[in-house]
């Protein structure tokens, strides 16, 4: 009898990309919260996912094995957050405290499915080991 890895994780394993590709994409929000003329950025969470669970990522084709392999999010992914403040004369659009906000709900929910992730494992060593605790 096989293991298969999809059904027992789940959802899980894709949101872990999707989360961690958001994680990025809001601390880089953070770190240019001074640039003048940033914009902040961000994803759509659901078709990220759905985009990480079909996996239409774009991968470059290698000429050596000497390359790196590189695979391109999909088109769509990163949009650019509408400002929630008027202009402060730089053009920068980065709300420090949304940002914060956003980033520590983003990092609770990796968490959570890190967490459910760990359980299904330890459920399936246990199946394997045939360990009764």
């Amino acid at each position: 009898m096989t293991i298969s890895f999809d059904k027992a994780f789940g959802i899980h394993q894709h949101a872990l990309v999707a989360r961690s590709d958001r994680a990025e994409l809001l601390a880089g929000n953070l770190a240019n919260a001074d640039t003048p003329g940033y914009k902040a950025k961000d994803m759509d969470f659901q078709s990220a996912l759905s985009q990480a669970q079909t996996n239409q990522g774009f991968s470059l084709s290698r000429t050596s094995q000497q390359h790196f392999a590189v695979e391109l999010a999909p088109p769509g992914t990163v949009q650019f957050r509408v400002p929630n403040q008027p202009d402060t004369g730089d053009g920068n659009t980065v709300d420090v405290q949304t940002e914060r906000n956003n980033y520590m709900e983003n990092a609770l929910q990796y968490q959570a499915s890190l967490e459910f992730l760990n359980g299904k494992i330890s459920g399936l060593l246990k199946a394997i080991k045939g360990d009764s605790m």
